[in-house]
């Protein structure tokens, strides 16, 4: 990772931020598929992180992609067709988004602006998002005479679903918080200035949880989405065999009955 994403971890608590203000924190220089792919992998072999938080530096979440290497075919924007698809998207702009799909804590989207494109997209991989008052959402690829190559087609429609997801791909629309958390593109709208504070306090209760217990649950949700109902009982009766016999399930338990606060030490 280098200053273009930011990496700090307080307690159980990782936080990201994509850290390019002064350019509205745009995505897919090089570089980039390798610092998240870093993040995710020091998140994934950390124990202690519980939640994990991703927002942007400055007034934007991120603008998306960078139009301006495009339209200057500059770094791998200005390779061949088949060398472009392999350095620009499946190794960096590709690399970003499987890297925080793959995250195995929750993960919470802090949207502090502007989430446009590959930004609003990065967005959908997070499983909670939350919203400033002055963030804007839209999927403008088609306004610039691109479709969304970064997995969006897949993504957006299983958070907004069909329609929704359509309406924004096909006209190119910016909506309002007001109208993403309508369509569940977001869960909760706050004053910008208590943007981080109302995620911070969300991640808190989130690491309360019982550590392993959480990264299955999150798992299978994940699994859930593409998997049949008998794959996800079966998978559901083994994980659950394998946390009820951890010492967190016993101190679970035992803090229910003693009626206390559970102590979770992931073991």
């Amino acid at each position: 990772m280098n200053n273009d994403l930011l990496f700090e971890k307080n307690k159980h608590i990782a936080t990201l931020t994509m850290n390019r203000p002064n350019d509205r924190n745009p995505l897919g220089m090089e570089g980039d598929g390798q610092n998240f792919a870093e993040a995710a992998e020091q998140i994934n072999n950390d124990t202690e992180i519980r939640c994990v938080i991703l927002t942007g530096a400055g007034t934007a979440f991120s603008a998306g992609g960078n139009l301006k290497a495009m339209r200057d075919r500059e770094g791998s924007f200005g390779a061949a067709p088949l060398e472009m698809r392999e350095t620009a998207y499946r190794k960096n702009i590709h690399r970003i988004i499987r890297s925080l799909w793959d995250i195995e804590v929750p993960t919470i989207a802090a949207i502090n602006g502007p989430a446009i494109g590959l930004g609003n997209d990065i967005g959908c991989t997070c499983d909670i998002r939350i919203a400033a008052d002055t963030a804007r959402f839209g999927a403008t690829f088609l306004k610039v005479g691109l479709l969304p190559g970064d997995g969006g087609a897949w993504l957006l429609p299983r958070v907004i679903g069909w329609s929704n997801a359509a309406h924004l791909f096909f006209t190119g629309d910016v909506v309002s918080p007001d109208t993403a958390k309508s369509w569940g593109l977001v869960s909760e709208i706050v004053p910008a200035a208590r943007l981080m504070n109302t995620a911070y306090e969300l991640a808190e209760r989130i690491a309360q949880q019982p550590p392993h217990a959480l990264r299955m649950t999150k798992r299978l949700m994940r699994d859930g989405m593409n998997s049949n109902f008998e794959t996800i009982m079966e998978m559901s009766a083994a994980m659950q065999v394998i946390v009820q016999n951890t010492d967190d399930h016993v101190e679970a338990v035992n803090a229910f009955f003693d009626k206390r606060t559970p102590d979770f030490k992931g073991k």
